[in-house]
C-alpha cells in the first residue's frame, strides 16, 4: 500500500516519523561527506579549483585560517563525527525513546557552532567558503527536522 497520496494526518503514525527519520539520515550522510572534503582540503598542499571562485569565496582560505582548527582538532573533523553521531541517531537508535531529544540537542549543538563559524567567515576571515555553507544548509534542515521529530515525540506520550 502506498502512502504518497494520502494527506500526512491519514498516514500511520510511524510512516512520517520514519521519513523524518529517512531525511536526517540522508542529509546527515550527505554532511559527513561534505565536511569529509574540507577536511581533505585542511591538510592539502594545493588550491582548490571548483572551490575558488573569487577573493571572497575561497574554501582554501577558510579551511586553512588559523580559525579552522579548535585546540588543534580540524573544524572539518569535528562536522564528521558529529553528521556521524547524527546519522547514529537517525538510524540506529532511531527507535529508543529517548533519541528525538537526543538527536534535536546533538542538531541544535552542531547548528550553534554553525553559526559561530559562519560569524568568523563573515567578520574575521571576510571569505566565504562554498563546503562551509552548504554545511550550514544541512544542519539547519536537520535541527529543522529534528525539532519535528521532537514534536511529534511529544504528541505520542
Amino acid at each position: 500500500m502506498s502512502f504518497q497520496a494520502l494527506p500526512v494526518e491519514a498516514r500511520p503514525a510511524g510512516t512520517t516519523s520514519r521519513i523524518l527519520f529517512l531525511a536526517i539520515a540522508v542529509l546527515s550522510l550527505a554532511g559527513a561527506i561534505v565536511s569529509s572534503v574540507s577536511l581533505e582540503r585542511h591538510y592539502a598542499k594545493s588550491a582548490t579549483s571548483f572551490c575558488d571562485l573569487s577573493e571572497k569565496f575561497n574554501c582554501d582560505i577558510v579551511n586553512r585560517s588559523e580559525q579552522s582548527e579548535v585546540m588543534g582538532i580540524p573544524v572539518a573533523a569535528i562536522g564528521v563525527v558529529g553528521y556521524a553521531m547524527l546519522f547514529i541517531f537517525s538510524t540506529f537508535y532511531r527507535s529508543r525513546a529517548e533519541t528525538p531529544f537526543r538527536l534535536l540537542i546533538a542538531a541544535t549543538a552542531g547548528l550553534v557552532f554553525a553559526l559561530y563559524l559562519t560569524y568568523v567567515e563573515a567578520y574575521v576571515l571576510m571569505t566565504w567558503c562554498v563546503l562551509c555553507l552548504t554545511s550550514l544548509a544541512m544542519i539547519f534542515l536537520i535541527s529543522v527536522l529534528a525539532g519535528l521529530v521532537r514534536l511529534r515525540a511529544a504528541k505520542t506520550l
